[in-house]
């Protein structure tokens, strides 16, 4: 596949990445197929949560192996976790385990649709960012939220687009133009509620930096296949935020000019 440009490579704490697709690495059928859709992908991100499969266990070995064989760079997530607290001590271990500074800070505080707890996520993200993390919370589409995660030293933010798993698309598509309107100056990445193509490919042309997605492809009949029409829907919509969307109109507009051109009339 066709790369963009060298200048419009993602940038995030100061790497940089010629993919703006990030996957998930749960719900797949096998560890085999995990890994084909990965490579389908085009990802140089993966997330991976520490509670699901623990690499201390030796059954998990040839798990691990695997996601070291993708050459991926590894994000793991605090999922799961309900305070600050609880976060913290989760994304050092992490740390430890995975030998990285990069974490994606989960902080939830509804069980029923998964929506992060804006004030534990504030309080987390501060100390990891203290501890030199490099945070990307997943949060809700709230501007003062983000605002002040952003304030909080993320210079990455990734809002939802819909409850995590839901595949509702971009529900509040109201909320977050504003924020990638009001918050020019670091990357944001659609997280969560993705649940096809055309979705994510509406993300990048409303000026997304990137979409972090597992269940759509995971639970594809064909997540190989799905995870490759995803690269090339979130390809299209960054070429085409690039190339300047036109407006919408409410008169139409003829696309073949009529000034100037012969017309006929019947004689009677």
């Amino acid at each position: 596949m066709e790369q963009l440009p060298a200048q419009d490579l993602l940038t995030l704490y100061d790497e940089t990445f010629s993919s703006r697709f990030l996957l998930g690495t749960a719900l797949y059928r096998s560890p085999l197929e995990m890994c084909n859709a990965i490579k389908a992908s085009g990802s140089q991100f993966i997330t991976l949560s520490l509670r699901r499969q623990n690499p201390e266990h030796n059954d998990g070995d040839a798990f691990w192996q695997m996601i070291k064989d993708t050459g991926c760079k590894l994000l793991p997530n605090t999922a799961g976790c309900k305070s600050a607290k609880e976060a913290i001590n989760l994304a050092e271990m992490s740390r430890e385990l995975f030998e990285t500074p990069w974490i994606k800070l989960e902080v939830i505080g509804d069980d029923y649709n998964l929506q992060p707890d804006p004030f534990e996520l504030v309080i987390a993200a501060q100390e990891l960012i203290k501890r030199g993390f490099k945070v990307l919370p997943y949060c809700t589409d709230d501007l003062v939220l983000c605002m002040r995660l952003r304030d909080a030293g993320c210079q990455v933010l990734m809002p939802w687009g819909a409850p995590i798993g839901t595949g509702q698309g971009l529900l509040n598509k109201y909320h977050l133009q504003s924020l990638r309107e009001r918050i020019t100056d670091i990357p944001l990445i659609i997280d969560a509620g993705l649940g096809s193509p055309s979705q994510a490919s509406a993300a990048l042309e409303m000026g997304f930096d990137a979409v972090l997605l597992n269940t759509a492809v995971a639970k594809a009949d064909d997540p190989v296949l799905m995870a490759k029409a995803f690269a090339l829907a979130i390809e299209s919509g960054r070429y085409a935020y690039l190339a300047g969307l036109m407006q919408r109109r409410q008169t139409a507009s003829a696309s073949t000019p009529v000034l100037g051109q012969p017309f006929w009339h019947q004689n009677k």
